[in-house]
Order: structure tokens, then sequence, then C-alpha cells
């Protein structure tokens, strides 16, 4: 993972106007599994579900999907009470800790379109909060590369019933030994606060 520069913080998300009620993000980050695993653990997160975003729904399939000729990426939905967690919060665990978003197309062992860094708005806020995140974080030069995360368009469609909440129900998988277990361990050390 490229980690941020020695020392360097990362900026504070912009600015939200408030809002109140059940709110929901979706964003692609490689494999769903440690998606899913690190934003379970988010103060303020009341659920997460693995998926698909950015294709159709006939090809949302893991099979059809991996064969990397959908237009779909794994992502995770994640439907978060903003009273108690913001929109640009979660975008901060999400570059910080959730993945790598230097990466094009791939994270850790997994390479593909598939596993490419997106963010699909749900609002035109959610686009503008986003994309002025990532101009920040860029001038702010958090990375020692550029950032590879792009904002995109298209629905979410949920995974088949093995892949939800994979980590929890398979805490001992190698997959997740190796590649995810740090990613919730490096939410808990920069956000304690928001870690549960």
């Amino acid at each position: 993972m490229t980690a941020p520069a020695w020392g360097q913080s990362f900026p504070e998300p912009p600015a939200e106007s408030p809002a109140s009620g059940k709110q929901v993000a979706v964003l692609a980050g490689g494999c769903f599994w440690g998606m899913e695993g690190v934003f379970e653990h988010v103060r303020g997160v009341r659920s997460v579900t693995a998926g698909y975003a950015g294709g159709t729904r006939d090809t949302a399939h893991y099979d059809t999907v991996s064969s990397e000729r959908t237009n779909h990426a794994e992502s995770i939905r994640i439907e978060f009470d903003p009273a108690q967690v913001s929109y640009g919060r979660l975008l901060e665990v999400y570059f910080a800790v959730a993945h790598d978003p230097t990466e094009v197309n791939g994270q850790y062992p997994d390479t593909g379109p598939s596993y490419r860094s997106a963010i699909f708005p749900q609002s035109a806020q959610q686009r503008d909060l986003a994309a002025r995140y990532i101009a920040a974080l860029d001038r702010a030069h958090v990375f020692g590369k550029p950032i590879a995360t792009r904002i995109e368009t298209g629905s979410f469609f949920p995974a088949e019933d093995y892949h939800q909440r994979f980590m929890l129900r398979h805490p001992d998988h190698p997959y997740i030994r190796r590649w995810d277990v740090a990613r919730v361990e490096r939410l808990r050390a920069r956000f304690p606060r928001l870690y549960q």
C-alpha cells in the first residue's frame, strides 16, 4: 500500500451541509471483502453490503465480473447515520486506510478494472465533496504518487450471499489474514474515536 508521506497528515474533508436520516455511500477499492471489513468497524455505519457497481444488472455476478468483461467494480454500499459520521469522514477513511488510492486497476494481489479505485456518488453533493477532497489530497501531496480514484456513475447490485460479511464470518481465511486484517488495524490506530 502506498502510505501517506511520512508525517503528512490528511487534509480535513470538505465541510458539508447538515444531513439527517439514513444516507448511502458507494465506494470501490479492490476486493470488497476488505473494504466491507473496514467500514463495518466505523461508528455511525448502519450496514455494509458487498456488491458490484458500474455495470448492468445482468452482468452483476461474481464469475462474470471477475472475467473483466463488464464495467463493474467490486464495491460496497454503506448505509450510515450522518449525525454520527459524515460522508466526508467516510471518504477520509476510504483514502487513509481502506485501500491504496494510487493503484490503477488493482489492489494488492488483485488486478483488473473490477478492482479499481472508484467513488459512485449518490447525489450531486457527494460528487462535489468527492471531487473537492481528491483535489485537496493531490494539492497536499499526501501520497508519493497521483491519486487514481475515479468518480463514476452507475447502479449498485448486491453480491452473492457468500460474499456478505465475509471478513466477520471467515477471520482466519488466508486472504483475509494476509491482506485485510491490517486495514482494520490501521483504522483502529488512525481513527480510534471512529472505531467500533
